[in-house]
């Protein structure tokens, strides 16, 4: 199977040019004029950008264990939707992703179910370190590590674990930061002023900017001194900007992330949207928010990525304690980083960068994350002459809702290309399941 995707404006490698693209197969066969075989299904494009697919570095697809919230097969079509065309996941799952033996259950389901390309973490605590040394590209994308508050048992606070796992560790290690110790005495000293009806306004207060550098300084203090490959995710304070160098990736042994939501609200926005925007770490304050702009615009933000992570809306509804933590984007993400471009905060050369080129980069993607000849064709068609607005009936989250609902936003996808064929347009995904496992070179 051929196609031609004609006259698109490709963003890719710093630069915008108009080119054709031709697919052969699963991949992009050559970019620019020549000819084209007979039979080939020809797509015109004027007026639309062509961007590599998106791949976000973390999510939470909720499988195995909390099918109400999602599953692979719900949260990855989702992730179609919304120009998302890889994924990692992460292992927090019921029973947590904690051996290889069940990531391997979890690359089983994706393989029959998902909807975009696919790859996993694990999970590490204080007691499987074994497990981590063992783990290689083979199988895992990298290790997540929660160096605070976390849930089941995989919070990894015991020093000489910590030493151990950044010292031996084959894959990228990406660092969940933030100070536990530090977030318990604030929970009690506003559950003695307000019982169980904290309000969330009190949620960035409890696990405050400074819990948060305290575990993201010694995550980047332990890996130089390990010469570990860490990557801190989700960076949520414009302080913790100080502790990563400005610049290219390559060459970086420790890098940062940050994500949609950081960029979007603030510590106002509680006001009207309560636990449906509490995650962890906090959304905080309109200063922060701006800092991680600048601090994307400078290099010293790598990666843009959700952190998707659905909870019914019956759990949102709970009080402060009862209410988890965590909002689904998958489907809105590049949205929204178009919706920053519009207003002036990112090229898209920019947005490419962060949420295609570097994941790639990072973790060793074989073939995917930019616009090459001989790369798997994983691609977003976006108009940005176009409108497309949040309603309840066009969620395709299993949760059903969205604190992004009633937005409106000056840009359209198109299409999403996955392995060469069209796996969404004109508001449908396409009914194949065409997503691939990941393949991962070691470092």
């Amino acid at each position: 199977m051929t196609m031609l995707l004609a006259n698109g404006r490709l963003v890719n490698e710093g630069e915008i040019v108009e080119a054709d693209l031709l697919i052969d197969g699963e991949r992009i066969a050559r970019i620019g004029g020549g000819s084209v075989p007979a039979g080939t299904e020809v797509i015109d494009l004027a007026g639309c950008y062509v961007l590599p697919g998106l791949i976000d570095d973390q999510v939470h697809f909720r499988e195995p264990g909390h099918p109400a919230k999602g599953t692979i097969e719900s949260e990855s079509r989702a992730a179609i939707a919304g120009g998302v065309t890889s994924f990692l996941d992460m292992p927090n799952n019921s029973p947590p992703a904690v051996t290889l033996a069940a990531i391997a259950e979890k690359r089983a389901i994706a393989a029959r179910t998902s909807y975009a390309n696919y790859g996993f973490y694990l999970g590490a605590t204080n007691e499987n370190l074994d497990e981590i040394r063992r783990a290689s590209a083979a199988e895992v994308c990298g290790i997540k590590v929660f160096m605070g508050a976390s849930t089941g048992n995989m919070l990894v606070d015991d020093p000489a674990t910590l030493e151990r796992l950044f010292a031996e560790a084959r894959v990228p290690i990406a660092a969940h930061c933030e100070d536990t110790p530090m977030i318990l005495a604030a929970e009690q000293r506003f559950r003695e002023r307000f019982g169980d009806d904290v309000p969330i306004s009190a949620h960035p207060e409890i696990r405050s900017a400074d819990a948060c550098y305290a575990s993201s300084s010694r995550a980047v203090e332990l890996a130089k001194r390990t010469g570990a490959r860490l990557h801190v995710l989700h960076l949520s304070t414009g302080r913790e900007l100080e502790l990563f160098e400005p610049g290219p990736i390559g060459g970086k042994r420790i890098t940062a992330e940050v994500c949609v939501h950081h960029l979007w609200f603030e510590q106002t926005d509680y006001a009207e949207l309560g636990a449906r925007i509490k995650c962890n770490p906090a959304i905080k304050t309109a200063a922060d928010r701006d800092a991680l702009v600048r601090g994307v615009v400078e290099d010293r933000i790598d990666v843009i990525a959700t952190d998707h992570a659905p909870h019914t809306e019956e759990e949102k509804g709970r009080r402060y304690f009862d209410a988890p933590s965590g909002l689904p984007l998958v489907q809105h993400s590049l949205a929204m980083l178009l919706e920053q471009h519009r207003l002036g905060l990112f090229s898209l050369p920019t947005i490419v960068e962060k949420t295609a080129h570097n994941p790639a980069r990072l973790f060793n993607i074989v073939g995917r994350g930019f616009i090459r000849e001989g790369y798997f064709a994983d691609l977003a068609v976006v108009d940005l002459g176009a409108t497309s607005r949040v309603t309840r009936d066009s969620l395709l989250y299993r949760c059903g809702w969205s604190p992004l609902e009633g937005t409106t936003f000056h840009s359209a996808l198109r299409m999403t290309i996955l392995n060469g064929r069209i796996a969404y347009r004109g508001g449908t995904v396409s009914a194949e399941r065409l997503g691939r496992a990941l393949e991962f070179e070691a470092s």
